[in-house]
């Protein structure tokens, strides 16, 4: 097995294609903070229709609910960075695409808008493979563009394993 943590996102990419149309399964983003750029890393690969269905640009807290159905109360709850609507966007990728396997990203890439509980490089990652959901916070170092670049890195690392683990 490919050890994928020393991978270039390119490389991320390739090997996430690979896994997907082996199982002959579509892919969706639906991302905040990274404003797209992990759907454009996915598309930047030649053929990549035949396994990225759709990505959702969801920036605004309306986004989220009207593209992707996070419920209004879970935002004003919890905030638009946090774990039941990194979770709910994950979720809603999958229900609002024909998709198997999801992405979802929420955070602070700054430089502004952070908060003693949620400094800026604060990101929730949810994920949706196969119907199994599952989150992560993480919390990266450096400017708007170094958090932007490791929150697309990770959440296609993570992605991949994720896939490799799921039953076939």
């Amino acid at each position: 097995m490919i050890d994928n943590a020393s991978m270039d996102t390119p490389a991320l990419v390739a090997l996430l294609a690979q896994l997907l149309r082996e199982r002959q399964w579509m892919m969706a983003t639906a991302e905040s903070c990274t404003g797209g750029l992990i759907a454009g890393a996915c598309t930047d690969l030649a053929g990549s229709s035949d396994w990225f269905e759709r990505g959702f640009v969801t920036y605004s807290n309306e986004a989220k609910t009207e593209l992707l159905g996070v419920d209004a109360g879970l935002i004003a709850a919890h905030g638009a960075v946090s774990e039941p609507v990194a979770r709910a966007m994950a979720g809603g990728a999958v229900a609002h695409s024909k998709a198997q396997a999801s992405v979802a990203v929420t955070g602070i890439a700054g430089p502004a808008g952070g908060s003693a509980d949620k400094p800026v490089g604060t990101v929730w990652f949810g994920w949706s493979v196969d119907g199994q959901l599952r989150t992560e916070r993480r919390r990266f170092d450096g400017g708007r563009a170094e958090v932007r670049a490791a929150t697309v890195h990770h959440a296609l690392q993570t992605l991949v394993q994720l896939i490799r683990n799921a039953s076939r």
